[in-house]
């Protein structure tokens, strides 16, 4: 698990698949971050531990709701014949949240075997542990918007659920976006399915190039899958599985005339293709994955941003030297000093804060940190969403907020990489 040092992509998956190893858990414990967020360590009179996620920073309050998908056309690649099932999630901003309950960060299903895996991975109990709600309330009505509101998919890293980019996603629906995550089923360490069903990962713990390949090749069909689904919730349809109620106004909540893809690892990988694939995609982030696909060598005409770890670059990873290289739109790459890979998820708080309130043994610690890097996570948090916000806004609303054309004194852990 190397922050450090980055090669092509089979080493970046692996790293994401490492780290997860090692916290497997950690997707269910969010941190707080700073100056008016909740404080992530809270101990009270039965000593024990609640963890928290980061406030979102926007204005709006946030709504949630989980859909069951299934795509009758498609057999699963790894469950064949039966057909491929995916658990995604919307996060939305609300009308309103009163009598709505803030919704778990991970299910009950897989909360409790996500609390076994890492406390086995961390050699320390978490008996005392409190994993976190999130800052979005289920099913609470949709915000009204005049023609909707921008929709943004997010991929996460490979074999990670996708309740690891929560500190990201609730943000972006906090400023005005409609924000559609996707569990990679069968790739991903654990999906939850409506009534406790669980779906475990079915990739090898050391994936050769081939898997790498075959796995991206699922989620480029993921995310085209997932496009159509929103359509079909827009025109007016149910696509879950169950025909659960939607929450009122969600149809009308969604513009799918603006549309942008976000991931971080394999996830950002993801983004790239679809974006290739998919020609109404207006915009892309890649957050520190490397390039396996074809489109590094065919690039893209739309705009598109790159955002590394500390000892990542197009200096040292050839695949986003050539894929820089045949971008023919807007494009910017930055770089978070001090950081690692998995900075850009919600392991970054929430290490900081297990380290502060468990008794980890050192050598795990050594490896945690290499992984989230040394840079304080609130200020990680902050800049993250700061930049992928302004990416978004100015690309599928037209809103710049001049944070894209120079480093910032705001934000002096963001490097612009010329």
């Amino acid at each position: 698990m190397s922050g450090r040092t980055f090669r092509p992509s089979r080493r970046t998956v692996l790293t994401a698949a490492g780290a997860a190893g090692l916290m497997c858990a950690t997707e269910g414990v969010a941190v707080a971050g700073g100056d008016g967020t909740e404080r992530a360590l809270s101990i009270g009179r039965s000593s024990r531990v609640q963890l928290t996620l980061p406030r979102p920073d926007g204005r709006l309050p946030v709504g949630t709701m989980s859909l069951q998908l299934i795509d009758h056309s498609r057999p699963d690649p790894w469950t064949s014949p039966a057909r491929r099932e995916l658990m995604v999630s919307l996060w939305y901003p609300a009308q309103h949240t009163r009598g709505f309950r803030r919704a778990a960060w991970l299910p009950p299903a897989a909360t409790a075997l996500y609390r076994q895996q890492v406390s086995a991975g961390l050699h320390t109990s978490l008996d005392a542990v409190d994993f976190p709600v999130t800052h979005a309330y289920e099913n609470a009505p949709a915000r009204a918007g005049l023609r909707g509101y921008p929709v943004v998919l997010f991929s996460p890293a490979y074999r990670t659920p996708r309740a690891l980019g929560t500190a990201l996603v609730e943000d972006l629906a906090s400023r005005g976006f409609v924000v559609v995550t996707v569990d990679h089923t069968h790739e991903a360490s654990m999906v939850e399915f409506p009534g406790g069903r669980l779906e475990l990962s079915r990739q090898p713990a050391s994936p050769t190039e081939q898997d790498i390949s075959t796995a991206l090749d699922v989620r480029r069909r993921d995310v085209r899958f997932v496009l159509r689904e929103l359509a079909r919730l827009a025109s007016g349809g149910n696509p879950d599985a169950e025909n659960r109620r939607l929450p009122p106004g969600l149809r009308s909540s969604l513009d799918l005339s603006r549309v942008g893809v976000f991931g971080h690892s394999l996830g950002g990988d993801t983004a790239a293709e679809a974006m290739a694939q998919n020609p109404w995609i207006a915009a892309g982030a890649n957050l520190d994955g490397s390039f396996s696909g074809t489109v590094a060598a065919t690039g893209l005409d739309r705009p598109f941003l790159l955002m590394s770890n500390a000892g990542h670059g197009r200096d040292n990873d050839p695949s986003w030297a050539l894929f820089w290289s045949h971008l023919r739109g807007w494009r910017l790459n930055l770089r978070l000093r001090e950081s690692g890979h998995q900075t850009f998820t919600d392991q970054s708080p929430l290490v900081q804060q297990l380290e502060a309130a468990l008794p980890i043994p050192p050598q795990v610690v050594a490896a945690l940190t290499e992984a989230v890097g040394t840079i304080d996570a609130d200020r990680a948090v902050a800049a993250e969403r700061a930049y992928l916000g302004a990416f978004f806004d100015l690309h599928l609303r037209h809103r710049d907020h001049h944070l894209l054309s120079q480093p910032s004194r705001r934000y002096p852990e963001i490097e612009f990489i010329p």
